[in-house]
């Protein structure tokens, strides 16, 4: 058995090389050798989340698995071909046990299934608005319509909120079978803004001076702005924003989780307010999965290359060889993906 020898210290260096590994590793069949996972990091190795996507993986691809343990900065995963599991469907429930993102894990879990030709559910419980992740109200607003664009057909429902450090957050998942192609984001051509911000066990009335403020400072901007904000129970106080902008050329979000140390929802507005362009930093990196599994040319405008895009850029061209090109434009980067690989796996 000839393995793919991956270097987790690559780019970034810490579980974005993980997912990106694993989930390629599903689709093209080919085992892998992940190592130095998150060496530089001040906890080196798997933490529970990354535990819960390999175990979820593992049912999908009937894979054997070797070194998938809390702290491992090595492991082995070798996959079966996704088509010959002897069952219809696929339904499975997962407790990452702590407050570990949700929202990285389906970012690992819907491109797979999604292309394996079965129906697949998951119930799963953990962290839904963390902090160094995505939301939740990012993953299904913003990644969301970009997946859909993209001819992934997936239902994400939230159940609960789950906020640090209990987590106890519950999302079911259903990813359809879906041929994924193409997209093109070149230029935001809209000035709506849709803002929306989730809270529990905290002040209603400082939440609300918050999030008041963040709109005011986008209508300065002259940004029509449609603003809700829902109580919502969790087992922990926390809440979580989300700024989203959204036209048939671009998807542009910005997120962010209240900080309760300094009573604040750490945002860059410039993000959101500046970027005339396709997509916004975060959502690059996510796109160049799928991106990397069609037949086609994917092109996307960004303002800046951050190292999670540099790392799945290079992880992608390794499993699929895709072909990809950077390019500058005023206001940041042009993005050209070739994705050669046939997903009729």
């Amino acid at each position: 058995m000839e393995f793919l020898k991956i270097d987790g210290s690559f780019g970034e260096g810490g579980g974005q090389i993980v997912r990106t590994a694993l989930t390629l590793s599903c689709i093209t069949r080919r085992p892998i050798i992940l190592e130095k996972i998150r060496q530089n990091r001040k906890n080196p190795g798997l933490k529970p989340q990354h535990l819960t996507a390999i175990k979820i993986l593992q049912k999908i691809c009937n894979a054997k698995v070797e070194g998938d343990e809390i702290g491992s900065t090595s492991f082995k995963f070798m996959p079966d071909n996704i088509r010959d599991i002897n069952i219809r469907d696929i339904n499975i429930r997962e407790d990452v046990g702590t407050a570990g993102s949700i929202s990285l894990i389906l970012q690992v879990l819907i491109p797979i299934s999604s292309i394996c030709q079965k129906k697949v559910e998951l119930f799963i419980k953990g962290g839904t608005d963390v902090l160094w992740s995505p939301t939740m109200d990012y993953t299904r607003y913003v990644l969301g319509e970009a997946y859909s664009r993209m001819g992934i057909n997936v239902s994400m429902k939230l159940i609960k909120r789950g906020y640090y450090p209990k987590g106890g957050g519950e999302v079911k998942l259903e990813i359809f079978p879906s041929q994924i192609k193409s997209i093109s984001l070149i230029k935001r051509n809209t000035k709506k803004i849709k803002l929306f911000c989730s809270f529990s066990k905290l002040p209603e009335q400082i939440i609300q001076e918050k999030c008041k403020k963040i709109e005011l400072e986008l209508i300065k901007n002259k940004f029509d702005v449609e603003f809700s904000i829902k109580k919502e129970d969790a087992n922990d106080s926390g809440s979580s924003i989300l700024i989203a902008s959204i036209d048939n050329n671009s998807i542009i979000g910005v997120d962010s989780v209240y900080d309760k140390k300094i009573n604040e929802f750490n945002l860059d507005l410039n993000k959101i307010t500046k970027n005339q362009l396709g997509i916004d930093e975060n959502l690059a990196d996510m796109l160049v999965l799928p991106a990397s599994l069609t037949n086609d040319m994917t092109i996307f405008t960004v303002p800046k290359i951050s190292k999670h895009l540099e790392t799945n850029l290079y992880v992608a061209s390794k499993f699929t060889r895709c072909k990809y090109g950077i390019g500058k434009i005023p206001g940041g980067f042009e993005v050209r993906i070739e994705g050669v690989l046939d997903t009729s796996i």
